[in-house]
């Protein structure tokens, strides 16, 4: 184990598991260049230690499969509370 500020208890992202939703808004919104009726929402649920956490953004589904594809391979097997650059 490798010594953290939160001692010696580091831990190993195990998983990623990522979803999608698609939601409808209320009415048509704008911000004056775009219209849209809907607002998709990336989450990422990533496990260590028996513990999970989430993340999650809007964005398009093209997020959802760059996650999958490329950086979920990245990101399992990294220290779960060390901060990194991709």
């Amino acid at each position: 184990m490798a010594q953290t500020r939160f001692g010696n208890n580091s831990v190993a992202i195990e998983r990623l598991v990522v979803s999608t939703y698609t939601v409808p808004t209320d009415f048509p919104e704008s911000d004056g260049t775009y219209t849209w009726e809907k607002t998709t929402m990336v989450l990422v649920e990533a496990s260590a230690g028996g513990k999970q956490g989430i993340g999650y953004t809007y964005a398009d589904t093209a997020t959802a499969r760059l996650i999958n594809e490329l950086l979920k391979e990245i990101v399992i097997g990294q220290e779960a509370m060390r901060g990194f650059h991709v």
